[in-house]
Order: structure tokens, then C-alpha cells, then sequence
């Protein structure tokens, strides 16, 4: 098996030396669960294009396996956070947004997602510190010579050490909370009056009152809300630096932003040269299913099937919740397969299946399924749009409810909230997008929309790559925006010069005016006079 690899890496860097493009070294900083899958999606075709790819994880990671058999290469260096602590404070942070999060009331909501956030962020600067203060790691970094830093954005790192190894940087993002690192880092303009921000769950298409809604919200993100602790990470950042900086200057200095949605999922919106959409770089056309699953699968008939996922990550809800879910599912015509690892609710039909796992991206391309009744992440949403399959939105945290949102104002999704819905609730949302035939053509459309791109996503954001690589960055695509104050940004000192040369010449005209009136006034009273 070793000598395969062997021969393999060989003939992939033989195949780039004799091509056009030229092979390149890659540091990645990565982020987990599903963050990682799309990144790893990347690395494989930078692997397969002939560049050397270095992941450098922490010991704690959760996902990554430095000791499977890959083109991947890992650099793995010592945390002392344990891989159970790290995953079980994750575990926790994210049950808390799901089954202990206030929805009550605006402030109760931002205020809790405040503070989890800021737990994440602890634990993200802490892998970060053990990785730039360890100096073996760092030191070996250097001597490597990297071409490009790849780094997903919600996990800062990746921006600091490419400014510790003077490497351009492109970031891989889905977004941030209140868009703070596309703004903030990136540059890029989010115009409140056609802009949603991600929380409001409203489209493009809004009323005076939504606005008002939105400009709220805004201001909030702005001016208080802050998702990471940032004066710790700047104050982290200038000392292994050494040099006054912050976390946002030092993201300004990325080269490309490769956003993962696109426009069949995105609201249209400004963008800048250095930003790009790359989203559904992971789908693909669905392969023959195992023989149980395709056998269940047919004994569905005309009928179809449905496919419920919530997702990898989780795994303790709660048996009352199960079984509503079950109920419901048990009302329908259509067999439904179920990721699931609880126990086995009470209410189960015999129509359901659970599995532990199931390929879900063949699943939705088989030509009899129906409907997806999914958590919201964004992967499963471009495997429905991909496959033009409607969805029933049951979101959780993070970007769920909004990734939702999208769906629903494009006519492809109905929501039901997690924690109030009934068995009714979900049964009449299925029972709306299976029998609507507006939800499948609506659908069917943006996945026409999706397939029909220049280039796929995945080549899409490996050609950003390798331009970076060429050129040595993309300086060229930055804005100037980036070298200017916030005054200066909005023009706010040209706008006072403007005000006072007005006032000026007022004040001139007005003193002009003055004097001519009492030159009059004091001519008239001599002619009185006389």
C-alpha cells in the first residue's frame, strides 16, 4: 500500500512539472465538522493537480486523522486541550444554542449567542497560541516555503500565520456573525435596505417595518454585538507580532475570499474583485445506492421516499421530540429514511427506517425521492438544489435558520421550528411541498441555475488557488478602502471641506450683502440730509 502511494505522489508530480501549471506548497489551517469536509473536498483536487498540501491540525482535533492513508499531508502539534475536552466543550456550546437557547425576546437571544460565541473563541485562540508560540512547528513552517495559507475564516489562525511567513492568504467562508469578517476584514458592502442580516431571517424583498427590523439588527452588530473577544485576539496578535495590530487588519491583508453559497442561493448583493462564490463544490451526480437501502427504496412505488437528516453533529435529542418526529412521519404515504443514532422512538412507522449513516447526496439524486427534510447546514441545502429536490427546513443554530430562510423566500422550503413544532405541524409542512407542485419547479429551477456555470465551483475555487499561487497574491483585486479611516471611508472629511467652503462663501455673501444694505441705507439718509 505504501509503495502505491509512493508511485502515486510520483506520477501527480511528474504530470505538473510536464503541464502548463506549475506545483505549489499549501499550508491549511482547518476548521471541524463540516467546515472541514468542504475544505478537504478542495485539498484532494490540489492534491490530484500535483501540489504538495500540508494540513497543520492541533492533537486535539476532532476529525482530522493524520494516521489514514492520504496524499495529505499533516503536521499535528501538542495541545493541551484533549481531543474529549475539545469535542465535549463543542458538544456543549453547540446543545446550548439548540435545546437551552432563549428565543423569548431579541436581547435574551443576542446576549446568549454572545456569550457562546465567546466560549468558542477561547477555545479557538487557545489551539492558535499552542501553534504560533510553538517554535519547532513554526520554525519548520518557515523553512517549508509556502506558496499559499488556505484557512477558513470562523477560526482565526490562518491570517496570522501567513503574516508570520510573509505567504499570500485565501479564505474559505460560508460568513460570519453579522458578517463582521467579510466587512470588517474583506471590505465588502452590506447595504441594510436590500441586505438581510443573517438573524432576521427576512429576504431581499422587504416592507418599511422589515427595514426598520433590519437596520436594527445592524446597528446592534455594529456598533455592539462582537461574535469573538476581539480586544484578546488583537492584544494576542500585536505581542506575537510586535507590532500594535488587529484581527481585522491583519484579515484585510487576504488575498481571496471564497464565499461557499452562490447566486442560486444568495439574494443579489455588492461584491469586490477579490471575493468569488463557490458554493456546492461538493456536490456531484448520485452513485447506485447499497442493494438493502436500494431495495427499501423501490418497495416505496409511485409514492417516492423522503430523506431526514439533521445533521452529524447531533445526537442527544430528547425522546419527546423523536417521537413527534416518528408520529408524523408515520402519517405519510411515502417510506422515509432517517439518520438517527438514538433510541428507537415509540412512535416509529413501519414506513421509517433509521440508520446510523446513509449516503445522502445519492439519496437525494435518486430519481423517487420526494422531499428532504433537513437541519439547514449548507452542504445538505446544495445537495438538495443540486438534485432539485423540495425541503422541509427544521433549523438549529448557526447559519440554519437563514440558509432556511432563503429556501422558504424562494419557494423551495417550508419551516417548522424544532422545539414547538407538533406532529401536525410537520406532517402538513410535508404534506405542502410533496403535493404543491410549485415547491419541485422552483427547485428544479435553481438547480438549472446551479448547473448551468462556466466553470464548476470546485475548479472555480482551485483556479483562485493556483492564481494566488502564480502571481505571488492577488494585491491587484484589493481594495482601496482597506489603507483609509473610517472617516476618510465615507468621505466624511471631503463632506465637512465641502460644508465649510459653502458656509464660507455664504458667510461672504451674506457680509456682502450687509455692507451694500448699510452703504445704501447711509447714502439714502445724506440725500435726506441735504
Amino acid at each position: 500500500m505504501a509503495m502505491k502511494w509512493t508511485l502515486g505522489l510520483l506520477l501527480i508530480q511528474l504530470s505538473c512539472y510536464f503541464s502548463s501549471g506549475t506545483c505549489g506548497k499549501v499550508l491549511v489551517w482547518p476548521t471541524e465538522y463540516s467546515h472541514w469536509m468542504n475544505m478537504k473536498i478542495i485539498l484532494d483536487e490540489l492534491v490530484q493537480r500535483g501540489h504538495e498540501v500540508l494540513v497543520l491540525t492541533s492533537s486535539a482535533s476532532i476529525l482530522i486523522d493524520p494516521n489514514k492513508t492520504s496524499a495529505i499531508k499533516f503536521e499535528v502539534y501538542p495541545t493541551s486541550l484533549s481531543k474529549d475536552d475539545f469535542e465535549d466543550r463543542l458538544i456543549k456550546l453547540i446543545d446550548r444554542v439548540i435545546y437551552d437557547f432563549p428565543k423569548d425576546t431579541f436581547w435574551s437571544c443576542v446576549s446568549q449567542m454572545e456569550e457562546i460565541m465567546w466560549g468558542y473563541s477561547r477555545l479557538l485562540r487557545k489551539l492558535c497560541e499552542d501553534a504560533v508560540l510553538n517554535k519547532k512547528i513554526m520554525v519548520s513552517l518557515q523553512e517549508s516555503k509556502f506558496d499559499v495559507v488556505l484557512a477558513d475564516a470562523i477560526s482565526p489562525c490562518g491570517e496570522l500565520l501567513a503574516e508570520l511567513l510573509k505567504t499570500p492568504l485565501v479564505y474559505s467562508l460560508r460568513f460570519s456573525p453579522g458578517y463582521a469578517f467579510e466587512k470588517y476584514g474583506g471590505g465588502l458592502l452590506f447595504p441594510p435596505s436590500y441586505v438581510p442580516v443573517v438573524p432576521t431571517e427576512l429576504s431581499d424583498q422587504m416592507t418599511f417595518m422589515e427595514r426598520v427590523k433590519n437596520m436594527i439588527y445592524v446597528l446592534y452588530f455594529d456598533f455592539w454585538f462582537q461574535g469573538f473577544d476581539m480586544k484578546n485576539w488583537d492584544q494576542f496578535y500585536s505581542e506575537v507580532l510586535g507590532r500594535p495590530t488587529t484581527l481585522y487588519k491583519t484579515m484585510e491583508k487576504a488575498d481571496m475570499w471564497l464565499i461557499r453559497t452562490y447566486w442560486d442561493f444568495e439574494f443579489p448583493r455588492p461584491l469586490l474583485p477579490n471575493f468569488d462564490f463557490v458554493g456546492g463544490l461538493h456536490c456531484k451526480p448520485a452513485k447506485p445506492l447499497p442493494k438493502e437501502m436500494e431495495d427499501f427504496v423501490q418497495s416505496s412505488g409511485e409514492n417516492g421516499v423522503v430523506v431526514f437528516s439533521l445533521g452529524s453533529i447531533v445526537s442527544n435529542m430528547t425522546e419527546e421530540r423523536a417521537n413527534v418526529i416518528a408520529s408524523a412521519l408515520a402519517q405519510i404515504p411515502q417510506k422515509v429514511l432517517w439518520r438517527y443514532d438514538g433510541k428507537k422512538p415509540d412512535t416509529l412507522g413501519p414506513n421509517t427506517r433509521l440508520y446510523n449513516w446513509m449516503p445522502q447526496n445519492d439519496l437525494l439524486g435518486h430519481p423517487k425521492t420526494k422531499a428532504f427534510i433537513t437541519h439547514g447546514g449548507a452542504n445538505g441545502i446544495y445537495e438538495a438544489i443540486y438534485h432539485g429536490v423540495p425541503m422541509v427546513g427544521i433549523p438549529l443554530f448557526a447559519d440554519q435558520p437563514g440558509n432556511i430562510a432563503h429556501m422558504k423566500a424562494k419557494g423551495v422550503a417550508v419551516r417548522v421550528d424544532f422545539n414547538t413544532m407538533s406532529s401536525t405541524d410537520l406532517l402538513n409542512a410535508l404534506k405542502t411541498v410533496i403535493k404543491d407542485p410549485t415547491y419541485k419547479e422552483n427547485v428544479m429551477k435553481l438547480s438549472r441555475i446551479h448547473h448551468d456555470q462556466p466553470m464548476k465551483p470546485l475548479d472555480r475555487a482551485v483556479f483562485w488557488i493556483e492564481f494566488v499561487m502564480r502571481h505571488k497574491g492577488a494585491k491587484h483585486l484589493r481594495v482601496a478602502a482597506h489603507d483609509l479611516t473610517w472617516f476618510q471611508y465615507h468621505s466624511l472629511d471631503v463632506t465637512l471641506f465641502l460644508l465649510a467652503c459653502v458656509a464660507t462663501v455664504i458667510f461672504i455673501l451674506t457680509k456682502c450683502c450687509l455692507l451694500f444694505c448699510q452703504m445704501f441705507a447711509t447714502s439714502g439718509k445724506k440725500e435726506k440730509r441735504e
